[in-house]
């Protein structure tokens, strides 16, 4: 299938909730784009980071690092008649979460092997940043029940909700489209889609902004 996106590589962004994933499986489908998707699941740190985060927090974190980069390895290579790429993370955003769960010298640990790690990442053409007031987020993923999200507390997605509103406010390393995601239902209704896909073809600036309602 030839894709009909005008972007070859878009990161689909966004808080636990907001999403992404979801997105991400649509515009691929959409698109015949290949689909790069988190694997969390595969993290043995993760279930037991959200039950005690100080002692699991590194650990977890640098095993995403590691993930992601070793996921997008291949990327930089993209050539002109590869098929685009899809996926549901962005590499940028790692150290947003470095910053809300590692003490000092954690980070400063993470922070050095994040940027030696970080110029083998290729940068998005276009990232679209999801947003969702928490108290969506937080029903969203209370309704999926993933086993390895039953610890996560309210007020930590708060905490990662306003960390992002932060972090969509500051990049620029790369286009960016901020969707709010609350009224919007990129699955089961066509016609929200396709106004999504209106938005990304006409981007023509640095930030632009969808909202629904």
């Amino acid at each position: 299938m030839q894709s009909n996106l005008k972007f070859r590589y878009i990161a689909v962004e966004g808080p636990i909730g907001a999403g992404k994933t979801s997105l991400a499986h649509r515009l691929a489908e959409h698109s015949g784009a290949e689909l790069l998707l988190e694997q969390p699941e595969k993290n043995p740190f993760l279930s037991g980071f959200y039950q005690d985060t100080r002692r699991w927090g590194l650990a977890t974190q640098l095993f995403f690092l590691f993930q992601r980069v070793n996921q997008l390895a291949d990327l930089k290579q993209l050539d002109m008649f590869a098929r685009p790429t899809v996926a549901d993370f962005l590499f940028d955003k790692d150290p947003l979460f470095a910053r809300i769960n590692l003490s000092d010298d954690e980070l400063a640990l993470y922070q050095h092997i994040y940027d030696h790690l970080s110029p083998q990442v290729a940068v998005p053409d276009l990232v679209i940043g999801l947003q969702a007031p928490v108290e969506t987020l937080i029903a969203r993923v209370r309704k999926r029940g993933a086993a390895y999200e039953r610890g996560i507390s309210e007020d930590y997605l708060t905490r990662l909700n306003a960390a992002y509103g932060r972090f969509f406010h500051d990049y620029d390393a790369a286009p960016i489209l901020i969707v709010n995601s609350k009224n919007l239902n990129f699955v089961d209704r066509a016609a929200d889609f396709a106004l999504l896909l209106e938005r990304i073809e006409g981007m023509r600036g640095p930030r632009e902004f969808f909202n629904l309602g």
